[in-house]
């Protein structure tokens, strides 16, 4: 099942109707681009709270490998909301407090005792400087972190509040030692509500009314957003992250009146499958595979096909890539272990059932590496232990996919998965270039 580490990751539920099949008029459009910036394929990553503990993956690692010049946005993960809706640091110490020495700085100095912003924000603002390209959001909500966004979408008063509590701290930067410390830091917002009118984790709060209030709420931004904008000169993104599953995008989205305030959103692109299933199965293929026994036939095909039938415009898809891995043991040693039954999740490093792609490469040794080019997706197997696995080729697979159906970008969940020479952002850029 999904995780506290793993803000992002979701149990898909719901069977898919036959009318969702992809088919060959199922790419219609929506008219207008809305508060875009260009036509130019967007990548997109996720950097967590959290990356900088045992991962120990820290912001000038994105320097060293090569990523930070490769990104045109970067979402940090995440910023939660409390009970009334107000909006808060989840992890003061990893935002603002944390000291970083001199080696593990972007711009290479020290940071000191007493300064008014420190941790992962003052070196993403040192990021920016080095990458003045580079727009860097606040995400709101993810798995762990979405229990109160119904509360907060529920009334007008309560929209309006949430929304300037939230750019009050995240984007006039009134965090860390003094007010305003992280002014300037953070171009918009990200929106990962997970999900209006659905239950994501165990407790969250849910309501029916949720889809039209999640239209009204992220109205809500976009007035604040530009209303602040007009006094700060800028122009803020704001984005959102949705489901893969087409019964939860009705369920609780209004595709074509969200869409029209959204810069652009993160479709999920991944967690189709995973070990809370029995059997073993892909969880990022670009169509469903042949042979698929779920009941539920996930693929990105499937889910990009709902959204543009829906009304999303094409060039505001941003099409969720995975950076690491989920995965079974135990598993019958038959047909290369695909589709067979399992007697639970494999051990991971920080969860079981999960890996980072970089722990997974050191031990490809001891794996067979098997590849579905027409499905589009891959998987190790060992003759017990089965991995879905999206290399460097897969990954550049599902770039030319986001190319070739000239959709808005790709993005990535999450860049501490991918190995010290940047193996995968390479292969995505060069995908949705090349």
């Amino acid at each position: 099942m999904s995780s506290s580490r793993w803000g992002l990751s979701v149990l898909l539920v719901g069977a898919l109707a036959t009318s969702l099949a992809p088919s060959a008029n199922a790419d219609v459009e929506a008219n207008g681009y809305g508060h875009g910036h260009g036509d130019a394929k967007r990548t997109v990553g996720y950097y967590t709270q959290w990356s900088g503990y045992g991962r120990n993956f820290l912001v000038n690692d994105l320097v060293k490998n090569g990523t930070a010049g490769k990104l045109t946005h970067l979402n940090y993960a995440f910023g939660f909301l409390d009970e009334t809706g107000k909006c808060y640091s989840a992890d003061p110490w990893a935002d603002y407090q944390r000291p970083f020495t001199a080696e593990q700085s972007v711009d290479g100095v020290a940071d000191v005792a007493g300064q008014a912003l420190s941790g992962n924000l003052n070196q993403l603002k040192e990021l920016k400087a080095r990458f003045p390209q580079l727009r860097v959001n606040i995400s709101l909500g993810g798995w762990t972190g979405s229990k109160y966004f119904s509360n907060a979408a529920l009334t007008p008063a309560s929209r309006a509040a949430s929304v300037k509590s939230c750019l009050d701290l995240w984007i006039k930067g009134d965090l860390g030692g003094a007010p305003g410390a992280a002014a300037g830091l953070f171009d918009g917002i990200d929106l990962d509500w997970e999900w209006p009118s659905s239950e994501g984790n165990a407790g969250n709060v849910v309501r029916p009314e949720d889809k039209v209030n999640f239209t009204a709420l992220v109205a809500e931004y976009r007035k604040q957003l530009d209303r602040l904008g007009r006094s700060t000169r800028k122009s803020y993104d704001l984005t959102a992250f949705l489901p893969a599953d087409p019964v939860q995008l009705d369920r609780g989205v209004e595709t074509r009146k969200v869409f029209r305030n959204l810069t652009f959103a993160t479709l999920q692109g991944y967690d189709y499958h995973g070990a809370w299933e029995a059997v073993t199965n892909q969880q990022s293929s670009i169509r469903t595979p042949k042979g698929d026994p779920s009941a539920s036939k996930f693929s990105s095909q499937v889910t990009v096909d709902a959204y543009l039938t829906r009304g999303a415009p094409r060039n505001k898809v941003v099409l969720g890539v995975p950076f690491y891995s989920r995965g079974w043991t135990g598993v019958t040693n038959a047909d290369n272990g695909l589709f067979q039954t399992s007697t639970g999740p494999a051990p991971g490093t920080y969860e079981a059932g999960i890996e980072d792609y970089k722990t997974l490469k050191g031990q490809l040794a001891k794996f067979k590496v098997y590849r579905d080019p027409k499905a589009g997706h891959a998987w190790l197997f060992d003759g017990t232990t089965y991995w879905t696995w999206d290399d460097a080729v897969e990954i550049r697979r599902k770039a030319r996919y986001v190319s070739d159906r000239d959709l808005g970008g790709a993005m990535v969940w999450s860049l501490d998965g991918d190995t010290a020479d940047g193996e995968l952002i390479t292969a995505l850029r060069s995908g949705l270039s090349g």
